[in-house]
């Protein structure tokens, strides 16, 4: 039974592996973020987040925490989870890249929400780089699926050293930092400057908010001010998709304050300036 049990896992894993490779496309990312939700079905989120992540993965539970420890530390797995992606990017050096869509909790008290994922190919496989799922009611329309591949394919630098990777990570952490400061002195419109037209923000009790417009209306008509705290900051090696995360302070216009935690997805555009494509709240625990 023992022998069994063991041919069983390994098997198991080998399959796994299989499911996660990359070859740098969308559609191999999609493969394995859905054979990651087969996974948590059949053995519990616990061992599937533990297959998936990296020794780096950070999952927002709901502040941020290392996946490793975060879920090695769980005595029992849960299944009752499934998710459904309908916006995935993939960088043009196909070493980095991202999923968002609608998250179900439960079989019979069902909780719903929006998540974002981003992931990053190790040694040709997809695994987990920063989760995060915010709550929201019953999604009560189905956003159309925008899976999108990468137009050029340009091949990674190997050998890329460690003044050029902070010089890429420096140019993010100024640009948020220049957009925190148009923030304090210009108000939340100062977000219009810095959105892709297809920008689309996951809030807390909310559906996922999709067009550059429309952001801008739902940030404008609540949130007096915000303030930003950058934490952390990675960029593709292909110079087209970078995110950071970090703690945001809002004050809304009805005389409250509160904490989130944020992750926030920046495109650079064709002006080489980098914009918000995707921007991801969860409250932050103090």
């Amino acid at each position: 039974m023992k022998q069994l049990f063991s041919t069983t896992i390994a098997v198991a894993l080998t399959l796994s592996a299989f499911a996660q490779k990359s070859d740098g496309t969308t559609k191999s990312l999609i493969n394995a973020e859905n054979e990651f939700e087969k996974s948590i079905a059949k053995i519990g989120d616990k061992d599937s987040y533990l297959e998936y992540s990296s020794a780096n993965t950070l999952v927002f539970r709901p502040n941020p925490v290392n996946a490793k420890t975060f879920y090695g530390a769980q005595t029992k797995g849960m299944n009752e989870v499934s998710w459904e992606p309908n916006l995935a990017r993939v960088s043009k050096s196909g070493d980095w890249g991202f999923t968002t869509g609608t998250y179900q909790v439960g079989k019979t008290d069902k909780k719903y929400g929006q998540y974002l994922s981003i992931w990053k190919a190790e040694g040709g496989k997809w695994k987990l780089a920063i989760d995060l799922g915010t709550e929201s009611n019953k999604p009560l329309a189905k956003i159309a699926d925008r899976f999108v591949e990468p137009k050029e394919r340009i091949a990674p630098k190997t050998f890329i050293n460690e003044k050029e990777i902070k010089a890429g990570k420096d140019v993010i952490l100024t640009t948020e930092k220049t957009l925190n400061t148009f923030l304090k002195t210009h108000g939340i419109g100062a977000f219009g400057g810095f959105l892709t037209n297809d920008a689309r923000l996951l809030f807390p009790g909310n559906e996922a908010i999709e067009g550059k417009g429309k952001v801008l209306s739902f940030l404008n008509g609540m949130i007096g001010k915000i303030n930003l705290k950058t934490t952390g900051v990675d960029k593709a090696a292909g110079s087209d998709f970078a995110y950071t995360y970090g703690v945001a302070t809002v004050d809304y216009k009805a005389d409250l304050r509160e904490s989130f935690n944020y992750v926030f997805v920046y495109e650079k555009a064709a002006d080489a300036s980098w914009n918000l494509i995707v921007q991801a709240f969860v409250p932050a625990e103090r």
